[in-house]
């Protein structure tokens, strides 16, 4: 069994628990007296997205708790006819629901290395009704858009079906994470790469790893049948991120003035660096420019993090 099994039954327990209107700090501190041996904090919260609800009456009632469950049954009884399925519901009322939602991301360190720690994964959601499921004016042409029409805009004001509640969504270690990714392919995945060369750089020595990024973790099942885990490094900023504010083609004194108001917005070292392979906040010409300097005599940057720039120049990665 694996040994953080009961760990996760026991946050999915406290997520039951404990009301989302109470905000992060009461879940936070009932963490620490479920795994009072783990220190939990709040490092980002990312909102913005949804799911596919259920189905509700006119009254607001629930007819079914998965809408595409439910939209499949419906139409296998009449044999895959949407247009008979349309008619039979035409004056039904019902309405599809959605579950809007906001992850927010917990971490706890277990060890010194840069992947030594846990990441946890609230998820906080809200079920609200959406579009008329069988409306005269736009009906379905095909289940697809009968239970996520595009034309809807997903994050408009609707009504609240129910309360908003929290949901255990992962509990991640993240040293077994990437143990295990790289047992999916023999060379180091870009994942990999980028945790090593934060352990190389002045940013490993500086500060944690999980103090500035969390993993976007995603699965998905090969063409064998056979599960692929890709993880993603996610800037834990909450907020706007910091600006780059160089201009194109600057190098020297005013390029090293302008790398270092980035990495104290930032907060750490090398913060350039990351979020350039991470992100377009930083120009991928930068790693070339930096270099340039280096061997023109402008030793701004220290040895260990000139040897990680000049390593992604020779092989380049990205997410």
């Amino acid at each position: 069994m694996n040994p953080w099994d009961d760990l996760a039954r026991q946050v999915a327990e406290l997520c039951v628990r404990v009301p989302a209107s109470a905000g992060p700090g009461v879940l936070v501190r009932e963490l620490a007296k479920t795994a009072s041996q783990l220190d939990f904090r709040e490092v980002l919260v990312r909102g913005g997205w949804y799911r596919l609800g259920g189905v509700v009456d006119a009254a607001g009632k629930h007819v079914a708790a998965d809408l595409e469950k439910w939209a499949e049954a419906e139409l296998a009884l009449r044999k895959d006819d949407i247009v008979a399925l349309c008619d039979d519901y035409a004056d039904s009322g019902f309405a599809a629901t959605r579950l809007n939602g906001r992850t927010h991301y917990l971490v706890a360190a277990i060890g010194p290395a840069a992947a030594d720690f846990i990441q946890l994964e609230i998820e906080e959601l809200q079920e609200v009704a959406c579009h008329i499921l069988f409306d005269a004016d736009t009906l379905p042409g095909s289940i697809e858009e009968l239970v996520d029409p595009r034309c809807e805009d997903p994050y408009a004001s609707r009504a609240a079906v129910g309360e908003p509640f929290l949901a255990m969504r992962r509990l991640t270690p993240v040293a077994d994470l990437l143990a295990r990714m790289r047992k999916q392919k023999p060379e180091p995945q870009p994942i990999h790469r980028f945790i090593e060369a934060w352990e190389r750089s002045s940013a490993g020595a500086a500060s944690r790893f999980s103090n500035h990024w969390v993993l976007g973790v995603r699965e998905h099942l090969d063409r064998y049948r056979q599960t692929i885990v890709q993880a993603t490094p996610v800037a834990a900023v909450n907020g706007a991120p910091p600006r780059f504010d160089g201009t194109f083609g600057v190098q020297g004194l005013p390029l090293y003035h302008a790398l270092s108001r980035y990495d104290k917005a930032a907060g750490y070292p090398m913060a350039w660096f990351f979020n350039m392979i991470t992100s377009r906040s930083v120009p991928h010409a930068l790693s070339a420019a930096v270099i340039d300097d280096t061997q023109a005599g402008f030793h701004y940057l220290p040895d260990r993090d000139a040897a990680v720039v000049k390593d992604w120049l020779h092989h380049p990665y990205g997410f």
